[in-house]
């Protein structure tokens, strides 16, 4: 890069490092919520981990993985079969500020990361029913 070329926001944040650190954090607490957890197979959470970080990355100005291994975002498709109401979204949101708050960013970085990701997940929102109980074990 020359002295006249923008950085990308993916660099200025620090990165793969910020964004793989950012990710971990979130998924650490998607791990313990009762109703995000059953969202992700169990066999698969370093896969959800590693496709955010990636989906990301690319967002914010990093390399190109995540289409070139998934093709199109298509956020709003890919997110269809789960059953993603308000509470959901604000759990999400919760955990993802969670992380977010521990990388302490630079604030206008923080605020815009913020706003993408607050924006994000209202558009995915696609019921207002309320969630499903879990299925009872019977003894």
């Amino acid at each position: 890069m020359t002295d006249a070329t923008p950085l990308s926001f993916f660099d200025e944040i620090g990165g793969h490092d910020t964004f793989a650190k950012l990710v971990h954090l979130f998924y650490q607490g998607v791990a313990t919520d009762e109703v995000l957890r059953p969202m992700y197979p169990a066999h698969d959470m370093d896969g959800a981990e590693r496709r955010l970080c990636l989906f990301l990355e690319q967002y914010w100005g990093g390399p190109s993985v995540y289409s070139q291994e998934r093709g199109h975002p298509r956020l709003r498709m890919r997110h269809v079969a789960f059953h993603v109401n308000p509470d959901a979204r604000d759990r999400w949101l919760g955990h993802m500020r969670a992380a977010l708050d521990q990388l302490r960013l630079p604030p206008l970085h923080d605020v815009t990361l913020w706003d993408y990701l607050q924006r994000a997940a209202h558009s995915l929102v696609n019921t207002f029913e309320p969630t499903p109980a879990p299925p009872s074990k019977e003894t």
